[in-house]
C-alpha cells in the first residue's frame, strides 16, 4: 500500500467535562437564574429574593399564626432605624402569606458569584458519582428532598427571622452525604470523570462507615468545618453575610438517612 494512500486513525476527543446530564443540567439552571437576576431591575430583582428565597418567619406565620406577635417583636428587637426597616418588612411578609415553593426554590438563588463556583464545583465532584449510581431522576430527588430538610433544619433554629436564606449548599451537602456511602470503597477514584464498576457496588452501612477511617474523617472535617464556618458568619450562605450552617447539616443529615430508600443497586440486592 502506498505510504500516501495510509489515512491514520484518530482517536475520538475525551470531552473536557464528562460528568452526567442531571448535574450539567442543574449547573447550567444555577447559572442562567443568576445571570437572569443580573440583568433584571434591582426592584424586580428584590421581589424575586422575596418571593423565592426561605424566609423563616414566612413558614412561622403559615405554621403557627398564634407566633405572628413574636415574628414582629423579633424584627423590631435591633433597634433604630434597621429595626424598624425589618418590623415593616417583617408586616409585608405576614400579609403575603405562606411561600411552600420556597423551601425548594431558595437553592436556585445565589448572592455571588464566588457563592454560585464554589456550589458548583462541589455539585460537579461529589454530585457526579452520585448522579451515576442513581441516574438522573432519583438524583434529583434527592437533592430536592435534602434542599427542603434543609430548610426546615434552619428554620426549627430561626423560627422569628425575617432574613431570606439562598443557595444550593443544603442540598448539596445531601448529595455529598449519599456519595460518602460509597466513593470510600477501595480502589474507587471518585474524583474521575469516567464510570467506575466500583460506583455500582454495593454501598457501605452506616456502621460500616462509623468503622471506615477515611469515610469519618471526611464527615468529621465536613462537620467542622461547617460549624467553625457558621461560627464566623463567613460570608458564603446567606443574602445578608453569613453561612447557613443549619442549612448544611440538615441537608447533609437528610442525605445520609436518604441514601438507602434511593440507591437503586441497594434495593436490588436486598
Amino acid at each position: 500500500m502506498p505510504l500516501n494512500s495510509f489515512t491514520p486513525i484518530r482517536s475520538p476527543r475525551e470531552p473536557m467535562v464528562n460528568a452526567p446530564i442531571a448535574v450539567v443540567a442543574v449547573i447550567g439552571l444555577l447559572v442562567i437564574v443568576h445571570v437572569a437576576r443580573l440583568v433584571l431591575d434591582p426592584e424586580v430583582d428584590f421581589r424575586i429574593l422575596v418571593d423565592f428565597s426561605f424566609i423563616p418567619a414566612r413558614l412561622t406565620a403559615a405554621l403557627m399564626p398564634a407566633k405572628i406577635d413574636a415574628i414582629l417583636a423579633h424584627a423590631s428587637s435591633v433597634g433604630g432605624e434597621a429595626g424598624q426597616q425589618r418590623l415593616f418588612f417583617a408586616q409585608l411578609l405576614v400579609e403575603d402569606g405562606a411561600r411552600p415553593w420556597a423551601l425548594i426554590t431558595y437553592a436556585f438563588l445565589h448572592g455571588s458569584w464566588m457563592h454560585l463556583i464554589f456550589n458548583a464545583l462541589r455539585l460537579l465532584a461529589f454530585g457526579s458519582p452520585v448522579a451515576r449510581r442513581f441516574g438522573s431522576v432519583r438524583f434529583l430527588v434527592l437533592l430536592a428532598l435534602c434542599a427542603v430538610i434543609g430548610a426546615f433544619a434552619y428554620w426549627l433554629v430561626h423560627l422569628y427571622d425575617v432574613m431570606p436564606m439562598i443557595g444550593a449548599s443544603g442540598a448539596i451537602s445531601g448529595v455529598m452525604a449519599a456519595a460518602s456511602r460509597f466513593v470510600f470503597q477501595p480502589n474507587l477514584p471518585w474524583m474521575a470523570h469516567q464510570p467506575t464498576s466500583a460506583e455500582y457496588a454495593p454501598a457501605q452501612s452506616l456502621r460500616e462507615i462509623l468503622r471506615d477511617r477515611r469515610a469519618m474523617s471526611f464527615i468529621g472535617v465536613w462537620f467542622g468545618v461547617n460549624i467553625v464556618f457558621g461560627l464566623a458568619a463567613m460570608p458564603l450562605g446567606l443574602a445578608e453575610g453569613g453561612i447557613a450552617w443549619e442549612a448544611h447539616i440538615g441537608g447533609f443529615l437528610a442525605g445520609l438517612a436518604l441514601f438507602p430508600l434511593l440507591d437503586p443497586i441497594g434495593r436490588k440486592r436486598r
